[in-house]
């Protein structure tokens, strides 16, 4: 028995930075995933190991069952989502830490803490063998560290007792609204790992997909009613956003009223942003009126963006690039260059995308294209038993 699942990145539409100071924010899935397969080994196999295997680094760890029981004596599984305890994180560390990981791909070790500790909340120490790839680019701004920990959930979780599925549906499949609750409190539960304080919006949009308002705390799902294309463009500059945003704050105090009123218009923004895609559609003539109106909202919070002074010497050329071709861009989260969204009208040519792409590229740029609101985490499985097709839990 194997499950596949992915779940998607995504992108903060509207909003970025303002939403710490009090204003609305809108986030948005894309169709760019992080994908997950989980397989149990068979008696023939023989295999006593549970394993993890990255393809995107070729990378793979393994850790003997007998070890990974002399580690957690007092494992209970499956116990609810919970935050990983201080003790335990100290228990996995060391399990880590046996895997040598390279210098150079040390920042993946939070990663794999996260895989074992969701892994063996919730099956305990069985064998057992997961292999991830993803489509996005990692520390982007684009929610990778999210996909990856809502994917593994929704794998993990899709093997075991806590779910009940239909095993006969061929092709991906989604959970139930309980199901999904449970994939995103457990994949918080990995992000809190690998971010310490995460605001949980990155795992909730990848979990739910579609977009969601969020603003002091509170999460609304949107449904869109209109389909959306945006050119993500990764700069490749890394950026600090801890750093970025305490620089947003201290400009806020420096200038407390004229920040205060760069908030409210992003608020405005979000806002109008949010009612434009859930506000039906009628013809071809509609869609392009949303789309000129929604290209004219990313340009002033572009503007407003650049009034926090988290821009980037990489975005800033970017923006003179899609300008040439009367395209609409702003950057997407923390700035200071990760990744920048261009919409892309329905009515533009595939010619003019081609060169916007290829200006770009000579840039030394890495350009993406991703629709923009479709669903949110799937999974399917494959070397099903013949067990009927009414489904049932999985023991």
């Amino acid at each position: 028995m194997e499950v596949r699942a992915r779940a998607p990145g995504k992108i903060i539409v509207a909003g970025e930075h303002a939403v710490v100071h009090g204003s609305a924010a809108v986030a948005a899935s894309i169709d760019l995933y992080t994908y997950v397969s989980l397989r149990f080994p068979t008696p023939a196999d023989n295999d006593e190991t549970l394993s993890l295997q990255l393809k995107d680094v070729s990378l793979e760890f393994s850790w003997p069952i007998a070890r990974i029981k002399e580690a957690f004596p007092n494992l209970e599984n499956p116990i609810p989502p919970s935050s990983c305890s201080l003790e335990t994180l100290k228990l996995i560390a060391s399990l880590v830490d046996e895997q040598n990981i390279p210098e150079a791909n040390i920042g993946l070790a939070a990663g794999v803490t996260a895989f074992l500790w969701l892994f063996t909340s919730i099956h305990g120490c069985k064998p057992a063998k997961a292999v991830v790839n993803s489509e996005l680019p990692l520390g982007s701004g684009l929610g990778s560290s999210a996909a990856f920990c809502v994917a593994l959930s929704a794998a993990i979780l899709a093997l075991s007792d806590s779910v009940t599925m239909d095993f006969s549906h061929q092709g991906w499949q989604v959970f139930g609204e309980n199901e999904l609750e449970l994939v995103n409190k457990w994949a918080f539960e990995g992000e809190k790992i690998i971010h310490g304080k995460p605001s949980g919006i990155d795992n909730t949009v990848s979990t739910y997909g579609n977009m969601i308002k969020f603003k002091s705390g509170d999460l609304t799902r949107l449904k869109t009613n209109m389909p959306l294309k945006m050119l993500i463009t990764n700069t490749k500059v890394g950026r600090n956003t801890k750093a970025l945003v305490a620089s947003v704050s201290e400009r806020t105090l420096r200038h407390p009223t004229a920040m205060a009123s760069v908030f409210t218009a992003v608020d405005s923004i979000s806002n109008e942003v949010a009612a434009i895609i859930q506000s039906p559609v009628s013809d071809d003539l509609a869609i392009t009126e949303k789309e000129e109106k929604l290209a004219e909202l990313m340009e002033m919070n572009q503007g407003l963006l650049q009034c926090m002074g988290v821009s980037h010497a990489s975005i800033e050329t970017i923006l003179r690039t899609t300008l040439k071709y009367k395209l609409s861009t702003k950057l997407t989260g923390a700035g200071g260059g990760g990744c920048v969204l261009t919409l892309l009208p329905t009515l533009l040519a595939g010619t003019v995308v081609d060169k916007v792409i290829a200006d770009l590229e000579t840039c030394g740029f890495q350009c993406l294209l991703a629709g923009i609101g479709g669903n949110g985490v799937e999974f399917s499985y494959s070397g099903i038993p013949d067990i009927g097709a009414n489904g049932g839990n999985l023991s």
